[in-house]
């Protein structure tokens, strides 16, 4: 099987066995394990990327069902880590590709350990906030990134090259954490706008890491699948003012910011990351809110069921609490039950 697993890849002119050589020999990562995730990470996996670090901060719940690919109802039943979860299937998929899961949340803190050491970063995310990061990471070291979101029935899609191309900064303006950008929270998303917004992302990294950059779009890509709109505008010239590609000031890793909770997109969950790692192990951990309800853990996570609320804590210390929709009364259950 192993000689003919890409044999149709490579009969693709321009890939053939070079572009196929090239794609074992390349790294990427992606970021955010969701709807556009699990078909970045398919589909880059199937292709024969030689390595893929899967990076997620959430569990696989039933209302991720109907986009995210990858996963099944025994998922969203056990609660798995969507990046160890995705891990497990992809390895079964290509037994040739090196996969890396990592259960964290992108922040300043990590962000350059977890994308300075690949060719191509690829956006699966659903926030502007890790979209800065991503786009400072890969401006500081040179490396192109492929930015990808979709929502309700429309979506938008380019790939930066540093150096070449406008940043992310150059087309929308400096870090701005302000809201007010529609979510699957507010406006829903339905899958077929999430395939194929991705499927462009991985056409692009395709395109650059086979040595085809010629063909790459250097264009913003929006498209709603609802209305049948498609449209695509043209890089222009890299913003002279830009204070990131140009003036070399990574302001989303330097400011250093750290939320201490956010709403997580889709159902009533508050993610708490307190300013310090935890200070015990999960195995502990759990033994100690045993007596308060259900727990269930592994290396990665535990799961404490209260009945009304559930708490999944990660071994970094975040914590996801389900059942609420007020962050007070979040880091209220943080604080009472895994201590600030």
């Amino acid at each position: 099987m192993e000689s003919t697993r890409y044999s149709r890849q490579v009969l693709f002119r321009p890939i053939g066995k070079d572009g196929q050589s090239r794609l074992a020999k390349a790294r990427v990562a992606i970021v955010g394990m969701g709807a556009l995730g699990t078909v970045l990470a398919t589909q880059l996996v199937r292709a024969g990327v030689g390595f893929a670090r899967l990076i997620d901060r959430d569990i696989i719940e039933p209302s991720n069902l109907q986009r995210q690919s990858l996963y099944d109802e025994a998922d969203a039943k056990q609660g798995r880590a969507k990046a160890e979860a995705a891990a497990v299937k992809l390895r079964e998929a290509n037994g040739d590709v090196d996969i890396e899961m990592v259960v964290e949340d992108v922040s300043w803190r990590n962000a350059e350990r977890l994308l300075s050491d690949v060719d191509v970063i690829l956006d699966g995310t659903d926030n502007f906030q890790v979209r800065y990061l991503i786009n400072d990471v890969a401006v500081k070291h040179g490396i192109p990134w492929a930015y990808g979101g979709a929502v309700s029935s429309y979506g938008t899609t380019a790939f930066f090259r540093p150096g070449q191309t406008p940043c992310l900064v150059c087309l929308f303006g400096s870090n701005d954490q302000s809201g007010g950008h529609d979510t699957c929270d507010t406006v829903g998303v339905i899958a077929p706008v999430v395939s194929i917004i991705a499927s462009f992302q991985v056409a692009e990294t395709l395109k650059y890491l086979t040595g085809n950059e010629e063909a790459l779009a250097n264009a913003v890509t929006y498209l709603d699948v609802w209305k049948n709109e498609f449209r695509s505008v043209q890089f222009g010239p890299v913003s002279e003012g830009c204070p990131c590609c140009q003036g070399r000031r990574f302001t989303a890793l330097e400011t250093r910011l750290d939320g201490l909770t956010v709403s997580m997109c889709g159902r009533q969950t508050i993610q708490v990351r307190p300013p310090t790692a935890l200070l015990v192990p999960l195995a502990q951990m759990a033994r100690r809110l045993a007596q308060f309800g259900e727990v269930r853990h592994n290396p990665q996570l535990l799961r404490c069921d209260f009945g009304d609320v559930q708490i999944t804590l990660f071994a970094d210390g975040r914590a996801l609490i389900h059942g609420v929709d007020n962050e007070a009364t979040a880091r209220s259950l943080y604080a009472r039950y895994i201590g600030m």
